[in-house]
């Protein structure tokens, strides 16, 4: 099967709008200027940590970028010091640590995220992913919900949905979910590919051929070289017809 990766919270920017009068009001007592301020002061260095925070995050997503996990997580965790209630900067250290398959500190990243923001799909899709890793299908099934619940037409849930759906057995639910996500994308080489090996599993060659075609349509190199050594086929691998296609 074809496994759909991570997505990384997308960069935040912060913009601090201060309100300028045009002078001094001289009836306002001392007290309340001095109250006034003090509030800018207050704002103008929380201005500067907020930025801070922001400068150690896109230093993160860098890194994070250029496949530096260890260092990534650091500025990740630079970041969440100044300003915790930072969801892109959860989601994105979970991602780092999926990258380094410590898939536990991953999903401690990816719940800190969703208690900030419950409705955060890229936290429950990464969640997902890091449950898959760990064989825990049923909760990555349950997490896979939660970001389709919250975003219907991202197909990559579907996709990874439909394959903790076969990881369970579920077969002709797996399929309902490849289907689901064919409807969004119809030249999804991925959910075609997916659909043959649930078909495959369950012995079905002549729907195995029909679907495995359609994405060798698509990526023939790729497919055609998958196919051959894919576990998910052993059951149809051996028949003539299977064996053409490969060809």
């Amino acid at each position: 099967m074809v496994f759909r990766h991570c997505f990384v919270a997308s960069n935040m920017i912060v913009f601090l709008v201060f309100g300028c009068s045009n002078g001094a009001n001289s009836s306002i007592e001392n007290t309340t200027q001095f109250v006034q301020e003090s509030n800018v002061t207050q704002l103008f260095i929380e201005a500067k940590a907020t930025q801070k925070a922001e400068d150690f995050f896109h230093q993160g997503n860098h890194l994070l970028d250029g496949q530096l996990y260890e260092d990534a997580i650091k500025a990740y965790d630079k970041a969440i010091a100044i300003k915790v209630e930072n969801p892109e900067a959860w989601i994105n250290r979970g991602i780092a640590l999926t990258s380094l398959q410590r898939y536990q500190d991953a999903l401690v990243s990816y719940d800190k995220a969703i208690a900030i923001k419950p409705d955060k799909y890229e936290a429950w899709y990464n969640r997902g992913i890091a449950l898959t890793s760990l064989h825990r299908y049923q909760d990555a099934l349950a997490s896979y919900d939660k970001a389709i619940a919250t975003k219907p037409n991202k197909y990559e849930a579907l996709i990874n949905r439909g394959i903790a759906l076969t990881k369970l057995h579920r077969y002709q639910d797996a399929i309902a979910s490849y289907n689901r996500a064919i409807a969004i994308k119809p030249d999804l080489h991925q959910a075609y590919y997916n659909k043959a090996c649930s078909y495959a599993l369950q012995s079905n060659l002549e729907l195995a051929i029909e679907n495995l075609d359609k994405a060798i349509e698509f990526v023939p190199d790729k497919y055609k070289k998958l196919a051959k050594t894919d576990p998910d086929f052993s059951k149809v691998r051996s028949e003539k017809q299977f064996q053409k296609l490969l060809q």
